[in-house]
Formats: C-alpha cells, structure tokens, sequence
C-alpha cells in the first residue's frame, strides 16, 4: 500500500510538470481495495479494472518502472507506449487491464470467467468497477448470464461516493450498491474498503464459494479517493469535512496502527521501508525518463494477431 501511495503521489508531480500526458486517474486512500485481494487470491487468478488502474498491477507484482514507464507512453512501458495511464496490462501477471471504457470490462471479467470455467480451472477473476459503472447496462447482462452459467468470478465496486462528479445518492434511490446483485440472487455484500483485513476476509471467502463452482459474488467495497476523478478535477463538489473524515480512516495508517500496537515494527523499520519504496519509486522515474518512445512503425503492430488456420484454404 504504501509503494501505491508513493507512486501516486510521484505520479501526481509528474503529471503538472506535463511529463505525463492524457488522463490520470489516481488511487490514494483506495489502497486497502488491492492489497486485502491480492493476499486472498493466487497468481494464476485474474485481475481486471477499470482506468484507475496503476495500484492493481502493482499488487499482483509488476514492478513500478514498466508501469511509470507506459505514463510516459514510452516503447519500455507494460503495454509499450500505446496504452497510457488508463490501459495498462501484463499477461504474465493475470492482469487484462486498464480499460477507458465506463464499464466495458465487466462483461469482459465475466468473459475471462467463462474462459477458465471452459478450460476446467479453478481460476477466479476479480473484475472491479467504480460506482458509476454499476450505471452502464451491460453490467445487468453480464450479471445475469454469470449467475446463470455459474461463472468463477468477483465483482467489485469500488465504491469511493462519486463517479465523475456526482454522487451515488443523485444517481439511485439505491444508495447501498452492493442490492444490486439481490435481484440476480447473486451473493451480494457491503465491506469495509478502507480496512485491508476485511478487504481480505471478504475476497477469500467469495474465492472459496467461486472455486467451490457456486458462481459470481459482488461486493461493494466502501472507499474513498482522496483526488478528484482524475488529475483535471478540482473536486469542488465535497467538502473539506469529507475528505477529513475519510482521510482519519486511511488504510495506511490503520495497518501502521495496529503494527505499532502490536509492537510488530519498528519505527525504524518503518524509515527504511519508506526509503526502500522511494528509491524503488525513483528508479522507476529515471528508468521511464531514459527509455525512448515508440518508433513510428508501432503504429502498426499489436493491431491485428496473425494466426494460420488449416481450415481456410490458400487465397480464401
């Protein structure tokens, strides 16, 4: 949590001296929403989210330069340059993306479900979504065929109050997001997102029901984005209050919390993981600084995936 934390931050800074371009949508105070799951699942399970992306593959491993560096949108970045902030990606950690689209990777987490229930794995997939998404119809069509074919997969709503910038109570008269799956008969509960051992808890045991062939669970994550939506929003539309109130529960310090009560750490401990997080956070700074940009034959590749059917006939 506390490398999300850093490199949002260094990300942040980066962004208003224009050396990241686009959007960027940060993660601060979400943290806990990656760091519980990722302890409850196994690296051959799958991750998908939406464009707030940068924590989910820092989580699953994927080492922060190749993140930086696709920012930067240089050739070294983990989907070569082309992607950006909002579409990241790494096959090799299970995790599909960063996607730009408001609510197109939830029947694509429900895709990569049936994937695994077709292969006959035990494979689950958290595919996250924000709380504006829940708005988008295809979530109704992916939700009803998971149920339906009891497919292995958790839907999360990261619940941080807004979407853009409106709150969930000017969208529904359904405030609590997680009765959305009651409809389905879905297993559908509220959780604490700010806290990474519930976080935890609650992601393991909807695993279990998952690889146990029971189908989809939802869960509505409470949490809260300390920045606006994105790095071009002001925020204007909460108050000071809010933010304050949310920001005396941040999962960072909860875990600091416990560790010092515990006596489990030290505070000298905790110095020398913040400097190993800086330097790891700087080294990927100079590593996306140094790589170059795509050449301009990129633009032609990863487009189509040449493959040789034996069925086609020659010049058909």
């Amino acid at each position: 949590m506390l490398l999300m934390r850093r490199f949002e931050e260094k990300a942040g800074q980066l962004y208003i001296q224009q050396k990241i371009r686009g959007f960027c949508h940060l993660y601060n105070g979400q943290e806990a929403l990656v760091a519980g799951a990722v302890s409850a699942i196994s690296p051959d399970d799958n991750m998908v989210t939406a464009y707030r992306d940068h924590a989910h593959p820092l989580g699953r491993g994927m080492h922060p330069k190749f993140i930086m560096a696709e920012l930067y949108g240089k050739v070294t970045g983990c989907s070569k340059g082309k992607g950006g902030s909002m579409h990241l990606f790494g096959k090799e950690y299970n995790f599909f993306g960063g996607h730009g689209i408001v609510g197109g990777q939830i029947p694509l987490g429900a895709g990569i479900a049936f994937a695994e229930k077709y292969k006959g794995t035990s494979h689950v997939t958290l595919c996250y979504m924000g709380d504006g998404a829940v708005r988008q119809g295809a979530l109704h069509e992916a939700f009803n065929m998971s149920m339906l074919w009891k497919l292995p997969v958790i839907f999360i709503i990261e619940n941080n109050n807004y979407a853009m910038g409106t709150s969930v109570e000017r969208t529904t008269n359904v405030h609590d997001l997680y009765k959305i799956g009651c409809s389905y008969e879905m297993p559908s509960k509220q959780v604490d997102g700010m806290n990474c051992e519930t976080v935890h808890e609650a992601i393991f045991e909807a695993a279990t029901h998952c690889r146990e062939g029971k189908g989809p669970v939802l869960l509505e994550m409470k949490t809260y984005r300390y920045r606006g939506h994105s790095m071009s929003d002001p925020a204007k539309y909460r108050t000071k209050e809010e933010l304050e109130e949310y920001k005396a529960k941040d999962p960072i310090e909860t875990v600091l919390s416990v560790l010092r009560k515990n006596k489990w750490i030290s505070e000298k401990d905790i110095d020398a993981s913040e400097e190993r997080v800086k330097a790891l956070v700087d080294e990927s700074v100079e590593f996306a600084e140094n790589s170059p940009f795509p050449d301009v034959h990129e633009l032609y590749e990863d487009v189509y995936v040449q493959e040789d059917y034996p069925f086609i006939m020659d010049g058909f």
